[in-house]
C-alpha cells in the first residue's frame, strides 16, 4: 500500500452513506478531502456534519464545493482547480424503484455524471497523475445467469438505474482502455448502515420496528419479501474502494459477502431486536413493487480478497442489530421529544 499522508481526493456523493464513511477513512489516513454537493435550500450535510464542516466552510483537510452530476463545465472546474489524486464518484440517483418514475434524469446523473467525471479526470490527467474510482452496482447483473455473481458475469440491467450503471461501467474501462487512465470499477453489492436512507429497504425496516415498538408507528408497509440480496456493512465497503486505488495497476472488483439473505429475512431479525413478531405489524402494497424484479443477487468477492487483502468484517446479524440499536436510540428520543411537547401543551 502507498503512504496516503498528504494525498488530495475529491468525493463525489460526499454527502451519502458510502461518500460519508469513506471522508472519515481518507481523513484518517492523512487525506485532504473535497466533497462536491448540490446547492439546496437546506443543509444537505448531516451525515458528515461531525467532520466539522459546511458548504462554504474550509477546515485543515476538508473543503466543500457547489457542484452538480449534470454540470460538466462546473465538474471540470472543479477537478482541474482541486487537483485531486484520487477521484471517487459516488454520486447518483441511487433508489431502483425512483429510477422507474425518473429514468431520463437517472440516467442523466448516474451515466452521463460518470462520464462528464472521466472526462474532467483525463483532462487533469494531462497535467498530474490521478486514480479514478467508479462506483458500479450489483444491480447491474439483474436478471443473473450465474449464483454467485463475479467479475466476468453477464450484465442484464433490469431497471433506469441499472442500465445507467451499466454505461457508466463500460465508459470506465474505455477511459482507462483508451487513455491509460487508473479508473477502477468497484461493483459493491448491498451495502447499508445507519446512515442508509430511509427510503432504502433495511434503513425503512429498521426505523419502523423501532417506531412501532416506542408506539410511534402502526404498520409497515412494503414490496416484495421474497428479494434475496447480499447485505453488507458500507464502513468495511468504503476500505475496499480505497484498496483499488493503492494496487499498481488498475482493474474491477466484485465487494460483496458472498451471503444472500431475503428481506424477510432482514424483517425478522430487526423485529426480533425490538421483541416483536414483524408479521403483526408488515403488510404488502403492491404500488411498492418494482415493474421487473431482481430476485437473487449474491456476489463472489474471491478475487478482492486475494489481489486487495480485503474481506468483510461484520456479519448480517451484526449489521441487522447496529442499525436496529441506533434507530432505537433515534426512536426513544422521537418518544421522549413528543412527550415533552405534550407535557407543555396541557
Amino acid at each position: 500500500m502507498t503512504d496516503a499522508a498528504g494525498r488530495r481526493a475529491l468525493i463525489t456523493g460526499i454527502t451519502g452513506q458510502a461518500g460519508s464513511y469513506l471522508a472519515e477513512l481518507l481523513l484518517e489516513k492523512g487525506y485532504e478531502v473535497h466533497g462536491v454537493i448540490r446547492r439546496a435550500s437546506t443543509l444537505v450535510t448531516e451525515r458528515i456534519g461531525h467532520l466539522g464542516t459546511d458548504a462554504d466552510e474550509r477546515t485543515d483537510r476538508l473543503e466543500l464545493h457547489y457542484g452538480d452530476l449534470s454540470d460538466a463545465t462546473g465538474l471540470t472546474s472543479i477537478v482541474l482547480d482541486t487537483e485531486p489524486d484520487e477521484i471517487y464518484n459516488l454520486g447518483a440517483q441511487s433508489h431502483v424503484r425512483v429510477s422507474f418514475d425518473q429514468p431520463i434524469y437517472t440516467v442523466d446523473i448516474v451515466a452521463l455524471g460518470a462520464l462528464r467525471m472521466l472526462e474532467a479526470a483525463r483532462l487533469l490527467q494531462q497535467r498530474k497523475n490521478v486514480k479514478f474510482y467508479q462506483a458500479s452496482s450489483s444491480e447491474m447483473f439483474g436478471k443473473v445467469d450465474e449464483v454467485p455473481q463475479r467479475e466476468t458475469t453477464r450484465f442484464h440491467p433490469r431497471s433506469p438505474y441499472a442500465c445507467a450503471k451499466v454505461f457508466a461501467f463500460h465508459q470506465t474501462v474505455n477511459y482507462r482502455e483508451a487513455y491509460d487512465l487508473f479508473a477502477c470499477n468497484g461493483i459493491l453489492f448491498n451495502h447499508e448502515s445507519p446512515r442508509r436512507g430511509e427510503m432504502f429497504v433495511t434503513r425503512k425496516i429498521t426505523r419502523a420496528a423501532t417506531r412501532i415498538r416506542e408506539g410511534l408507528q402502526e404498520k409497515l408497509s412494503l414490496g416484495n419479501l421474497d428479494a434475496r440480496r447480499d447485505w453488507g456493512y458500507a464502513k468495511d465497503y468504503v476500505e475496499a474502494m480505497w484498496r483499488m486505488l493503492q494496487q499498481d495497476t488498475p482493474d474491477d472488483y466484485v465487494i460483496a459477502t458472498g451471503e444472500t439473505h431475503s428481506v424477510q429475512e432482514f424483517l425478522e431479525l430487526a423485529f426480533a431486536r425490538v421483541g416483536l413478531d414483524w408479521r403483526e405489524h408488515v403488510e404488502t402494497d403492491p404500488r411498492l413493487l418494482r415493474p421487473s424484479e431482481v430476485d437473487c443477487l449474491q456476489g463472489d468477492a474471491s478475487k478482492a480478497r486475494r489481489e486487495l487483502g480485503w474481506q468483510p468484517a461484520t456479519s448480517f446479524e451484526e449489521l441487522v442489530h447496529l442499525m436496529v440499536d441506533a434507530d432505537w436510540e433515534l426512536a426513544r428520543a422521537e418518544g421522549a421529544h413528543r412527550a415533552s411537547d405534550g407535557e407543555k401543551g396541557r
